[in-house]
């Protein structure tokens, strides 16, 4: 059987490290497929990265659907384990895995039919760019409904408090898209050289293993799905506006955080593909602060929900204390990092232009000013996830990321041209980590127990 902590008593640093540790290297397992595609991707040319990074666009807008299921399994099933509520645990894994799969159908569709409007959105001005992001993305999306599954497993595990099964299952993933990237995107051995096509389909193949391993996981080892048969139960109303009431709110803050950053990289295409290229590539390696971060705020998710379950409000007070100062290191090692080692990580994803190089060394240096304060704006939201209090954290999140857009428009027409889209970036960070931060110490010098009788 699987192996749950129970995150209501013991050492409470310990606690909140041993379940992150497990979800922080599922993270990484996840953006590792990113990475590893950039890295071949940069060996094919830049125009193959550039047209990756603009269909993978709607790769990360359909993280903000998936978000609603998963969002919902997390709270959901960590708050029905504080309170000892085996059953209602159960349904709530069985609904979020049902609409999660649902809403991957629908959107999976909409890409297929419409990909030649979607791609056309961002004016990239490069007919072979085009045609690379519109084959990509089809690809991607007959093997999107792995991709939403995946995370919403990952999340009804981590509200459980078994965090180490979904970093065991998608580093098999990991594994298999790491062999097979070079041989089906470069052609080695018996596989024709594909490029960019090669990429998707390594990436599918990888995402599918992942389903079945947890497909057959949870069917044979896991309590929760124990006894039940997620495709023969019903929708149940109740949980279903539950689910929507806790991840809806995320959803709209990834969706529009997602559109705004098609927004941008259309106002970066002006210049042309090579900063399209930077962009992505050098977002994936800023990614490595906050997945690191992401992964704590998960654990301080499923930490305060099941003490706020079991109505343990000062224990909810420390460990959002020692959750801040974890992931306000990671913030602090990540800005020296991409301050101090700007080039030689930028070397390893584009090492034959020095026009995109020159460009992204100073997109990670201006990037790791902020550094900080996202990794405590992203530790903060778990938080606020965790108590199923999900509109503040998306309120600020919005709210800044959309001035993003004016910020990006005024400052690149200044004497910062290009630079001035990267400051943009920066500066809301700064801003959406010091409010929101201070909005959740706000909540919690009034969180009492009449808040927990309410939950009841």
């Amino acid at each position: 059987m699987e192996k749950n902590i129970r995150l209501t008593e013991g050492n409470i640093t310990k606690a909140l490290v041993k379940l992150a540790l497990p979800i922080m290297a599922t993270s990484f397992v996840q953006m590792a497929y990113n990475l590893t595609d950039m890295l071949w991707l940069g060996r094919v040319g830049t125009k193959a990265v550039a047209a990756a990074g603009t269909a993978g666009f709607f790769t990360w807008f359909g993280s903000s659907l998936f978000m609603i299921p998963k969002i919902g399994a997390e709270v959901g099933v960590a708050q029905s384990y504080g309170r000892g509520d085996m059953e209602r645990a159960k349904k709530f894994a069985s609904n979020t895995l049902k609409l999660d799969m649902v809403i991957a159908l629908i959107y999976s569709l909409i890409l297929i039919v419409f990909r030649h409007q979607i791609i056309g959105f961002f004016r990239l001005g490069d007919r072979e760019v085009v045609e690379m992001a519109t084959d990509y993305l089809l690809i991607i999306s007959f093997g999107l409904i792995f991709y939403f599954i995946n995370p919403v497993f990952s999340g009804i595990y981590n509200g459980s408090g078994n965090s180490s099964t979904p970093f065991k299952i998608n580093a098999v993933g990991l594994v298999s898209n790491m062999i097979l990237d070079p041989l089906m995107i470069l052609g080695i051995g018996p596989f024709p050289k594909m490029g960019i096509r090669g990429a998707a389909l390594a990436t599918i193949i990888a995402q599918f293993a992942v389903t079945c391993i947890f497909i057959l996981h949870s069917w044979t080892r896991s309590e929760l799905f124990k006894d039940s048969n997620i495709l023969r139960v019903p929708f149940e109303k109740e949980y279903i506006k539950t689910i929507f009431k806790l991840g809806l709110p995320v959803s709209i803050q990834q969706g529009l955080f997602a559109g705004i950053a098609m927004v941008i990289a259309r106002i970066i295409a002006q210049w042309g593909p090579t900063p399209v290229a930077v962009q992505k590539v050098g977002s994936q390696i800023e990614s490595i602060s906050w997945m690191t971060a992401g992964g704590f705020s998960t654990a301080i998710s499923a930490f305060v929900g099941q003490n706020y379950g079991a109505g343990k409000i000062d224990r909810i007070k420390e460990g959002y204390k020692k959750g801040l100062q974890i992931v306000g290191s990671i913030g602090v090692f990540a800005t020296v990092l991409l301050i101090f080692a700007a080039e030689p990580l930028f070397k390893l994803f584009i090492p034959n232009d020095p026009e995109a190089l020159e460009i992204g060394i100073r997109y990670l240096r201006i990037l790791g000013i902020s550094q900080f304060f996202m990794t405590i704006e992203i530790g903060s939201q778990g938080a606020f996830n965790g108590l199923g209090k999900t509109i503040p954290p998306s309120f600020v999140s919005v709210t800044f990321n959309a001035l993003r857009i004016p910020a990006a428009l005024i400052l690149s027409t200044t004497f910062l041209a290009l630079d001035g889209i990267w400051w943009s970036i920066s500066i809301s960070s700064v801003f959406k980590g010091t409010i929101l931060t201070s909005w959740y110490l706000l909540v919690l010098k009034n969180l009492s127990s009449k808040d927990i009788r309410e939950l009841d």
